[in-house]
């Protein structure tokens, strides 16, 4: 399903494009960031390298069942990336996941645009019906740019994950194409 391909997709504050093989330094800075890394369940993972970077890249870039793009500010400045995984044909269902990985764009409505705009690609290009995310049950900010895109609360999934050791909730959230 790599439909990624040449797509550039277009919303009012970013742009999404394919993710490719010279982003990996990128990524590479931003999750060695232990900032990022809280909020992207990798809070028990070794400070990410290139090499990890380039290990993972190997299995995403082939993967049939992910799209995976650069969030980019509107003047080409590389911020994030979102992407959809395990897309689900038969039941027309993915999860999304994303990272703005620069913090000096935190909170500035570039995710919540980003998501806007893949929302779009999802529901409109791959006829998907169903998109579901599970994040942490502390983090505000994102689960506010989640309603703000109409993802609901759909419930506790208690102890989930560890962070720094500690067991910790995570919230399911989803949106519908019809909503």
């Amino acid at each position: 399903m790599t439909v990624a391909g040449d797509v550039r997709l277009e919303g009012e504050l970013v742009v999404l494009r394919p993710r490719v093989e010279d982003d990996l330094p990128l990524f590479a800075r931003w999750h060695g960031d232990p900032d990022v890394r809280h909020w992207l369940h990798m809070s028990e993972m070794p400070d990410q390298s290139l090499e990890v970077e380039r290990q993972r890249w190997s299995v995403v870039r082939n993967d049939p069942t992910r799209v995976s793009f650069v969030i980019e500010t509107l003047d080409g400045v590389p911020i994030g990336n979102i992407g959809l995984i395990g897309i689900d044909v038969a039941h027309r269902r993915a999860e999304l996941g994303i990272a703005i990985g620069e913090k000096d764009h935190w909170g500035r409505g570039y995710g919540t645009d980003a998501m806007r705009v893949i929302l779009r690609f999802a529901f409109d290009t791959l006829n998907l019906r169903r998109l579901e995310l599970i994040t942490d049950i502390d983090n505000e900010r994102g689960i506010r740019a989640y309603e703000k895109c109409g993802f609901v609360r759909e419930g506790v999934l208690r102890a989930k994950r560890l962070r720094y050791g500690e067991p910790l909730d995570m919230l399911i959230m989803a949106v519908l194409s019809e909503d």
